[in-house]
């Protein structure tokens, strides 16, 4: 199933199950507004984002794609390549290809990347990606791997062939999920182990490594991102074991890393007790704050993943699901959201002697926080029209932060951090190997697809 119809049949689905001719809203909208913005968020798609990246990261020279960029969009530094910013590229090109079809460079730039990974990112004598390469692809260091790394990886090459059709990507997304199960997949207690060597075996958490290491954890980041591309697999590849998977990841993220408040708990042992320093000393807290804290940016993603995940599953009226995907959703607009000009915070924490109030402890709104929460922010508008939250008007403002303090509209690109409370970056680099365009194009695009299919 193509993406644009999982859109349009996601979003259907969540009306027929939830809505029962409701009455109007006060702030009910209109579709010569939805569409209006659609048309926006189009153009701010194809000319300010895509085609600021593309071909200007294109690396003719060396293969895959340049991702350090100055505030001028300006390539710059030694460009090495990490496997999460080559399959973000690879994945925005992929998309592209398919939502605009009869443009094909887009089709020739996935192409691009899509050798990149195979010929380079892949590790031909041990398999699984390598985490980092030089520019031209000559492996780093101890050439470890990662889950979280793996699963972008087998995410874009998914959606790569989605769109190409070439067997050399259906193959190498099964190696992918072959080598996962294989080495990182933990059979005892399910989901998967984090850190692997070059070999694939698993990194232990030892005596000696320090607290605030993530090291030996399993944790809800690469968690989320391989349900993320177990749901685009299991989209081209129906395997039974896939299946597995998939739910099993649906399971652990759902009923056993989001708490009671609707956060997800970020690190776990093995056999998932979580990790806290929540009875530990506020110093002793600060100093951990890496391994435990509330990410209203993760747990706002985390939503639409699971819900997608669920619908491409084929879980049929899925009230669990979406109970909590909402729950997730309210306690960010609750606790996380700055009303008075939009955007959501980076990070907080509930400190034992604060009577359960929270504390904002990063305050900055970093970008891609923002792209994700526009996208489910419009998902939960459509699947609760009533909601008092007004999913629709926060929606609305959750527009105008991006547009008026994270869009940059003269070199392209967003800033990383809004500049309301950040103005400093608008002199950063507006692209890195963590910030690849990936969380702002899915989410415009699926805001397009959604604004133009309800009404």
């Amino acid at each position: 199933m193509h993406r644009k119809q999982l859109i349009v049949l996601l979003a259907f689905a969540f009306i027929f199950s939830f809505c029962k001719t409701p009455a109007p809203h006060p702030n009910a909208h209109s579709s010569k507004e939805r569409l209006a913005l659609a048309d926006t968020l189009e153009q701010l798609l194809q000319f300010n984002l895509v085609d600021t990246w593309y071909p200007a990261a294109i690396d003719t020279e060396f293969g895959g794609y340049l991702s350090t960029f100055n505030a001028q969009f300006k390539p710059i530094g030694n460009q090495d390549k990490m496997i999460v910013s080559q399959a973000r590229h690879l994945w925005n090109n992929a998309r592209a290809s398919q939502h605009w079809p009869t443009e094909k460079k887009y089709q020739s730039f996935a192409r691009h990347g899509f050798a990149f990974l195979k010929d380079k990112m892949w590790d031909a004598e041990n398999g699984g990606f390598f985490w980092q390469v030089e520019r031209s692809g000559k492996p780093r260091g101890d050439s470890s791997k990662t889950a979280y790394g793996n699963a972008f990886g087998l995410y874009a090459v998914s959606a790569y062939y989605q769109v190409s059709k070439d067997p050399a990507a259906l193959v190498l997304a099964k190696k992918s999920f072959n080598w996962l199960e294989q080495h990182s997949h933990d059979p005892i207690h399910k989901g998967y182990y984090q850190h692997l060597d070059k070999t694939g075996k698993i990194q232990p958490r030892l005596k000696t490594t320090p607290s605030t290491a993530e090291l030996g954890y399993k944790d809800q980041n690469s968690s989320i991102h391989l349900l993320e591309a177990f749901t685009d697999l299991y989209q081209i590849w129906p395997d039974p074991l896939v299946k597995t998977r998939l739910e099993e990841m649906i399971y652990l993220i759902r009923d056993k890393m989001v708490n009671d408040k609707g956060n997800l708990i970020l690190f776990f042992q093995p056999d998932w007790t979580p990790v806290s320093f929540r009875d530990s000393s506020r110093a002793s807290i600060r100093q951990h704050h890496n391994l435990d804290h509330i990410s209203w940016g993760h747990d706002i993603e985390t939503a639409y993943l699971l819900m997608e995940a669920s619908h491409v599953v084929g879980w049929k009226n899925d009230t669990t699901t979406w109970r909590i995907a909402k729950k997730m959703t309210d306690q960010c607009l609750t606790l996380g959201w700055d009303d008075r000009v939009g955007g959501f915070y980076g990070e907080g924490y509930f400190f034992k002697e604060d009577a359960g109030n929270i504390t904002v402890t990063q305050d900055t709104k970093n970008w891609w926080t923002q792209a994700e929460a526009l996208n489910t922010l419009l998902i939960m508008t459509d699947l609760y029209p009533n909601d008092p939250l007004d999913y629709y008007g926060k929606f609305k403002k959750e527009w105008q932060y991006i547009n008026s303090y994270l869009i940059d509209h003269q070199y392209g690109e967003w800033y990383d951090s809004g500049l309301d409370r950040d103005p400093r970056s608008v002199e950063r680099n507006k692209g890195h190997i963590w910030k690849a365009g990936y969380h702002q194009y899915r989410s415009l695009e699926n805001c397009i697809k959604h604004l133009k299919a309800q009404k």
